[in-house]
């Protein structure tokens, strides 16, 4: 079911919601102090191109340097990712068949506003497993 999900939210969504994230990225990646929202936009692009399957939760690690990156990434990028995210749920709820993926999309405008500190981990069984951050068992 999640493939088939996924299938309908690429064709619905997904492609052009990930080139946003992918402008982004490029464009944060031209000034050097801000290559790490373009990595955390890429790592973006990737969940909302398919999305079903996979959550994103919070690092209990991160830090204050991820609040005041978010509170910049609101400022710079965020906030028309975000928009791109309302619109997008607005749009698929028109139809019967898109109001899931309308909701689905209206689930994605936190994490288009906040993006650092989050993590994106695989929903297995029905429940979200907290994957270890990189260097720890």
């Amino acid at each position: 079911m999640r493939t088939i999900g996924n299938v309908l939210w690429l064709l619905l969504a997904g492609w052009w919601l990930a080139l946003l994230y992918v402008v982004a990225g490029v464009i944060a990646c031209i000034p050097i102090i801000t290559i790490p929202f373009g990595i955390a936009s890429f790592r973006l692009a990737s969940f909302v191109l398919w999305p079903f399957g996979r959550r994103s939760v919070f690092r209990r690690d991160a830090g204050a340097l991820a609040l005041v990156g978010n509170v910049l990434w609101i400022l710079l990028l965020g906030w028309e990712l975000a928009v791109a995210h309302l619109l997008a749920g607005l749009f698929l709820c028109l139809t019967v068949v898109g109001i899931p993926f309308g909701i689905a999309c209206w689930k994605m405008v936190p994490l288009a506003l906040l993006p650092l500190g989050q993590q994106i981990v695989p929903v297995r069984d029905g429940s979200a497993t907290l994957a270890a951050p990189v260097g720890r068992a």
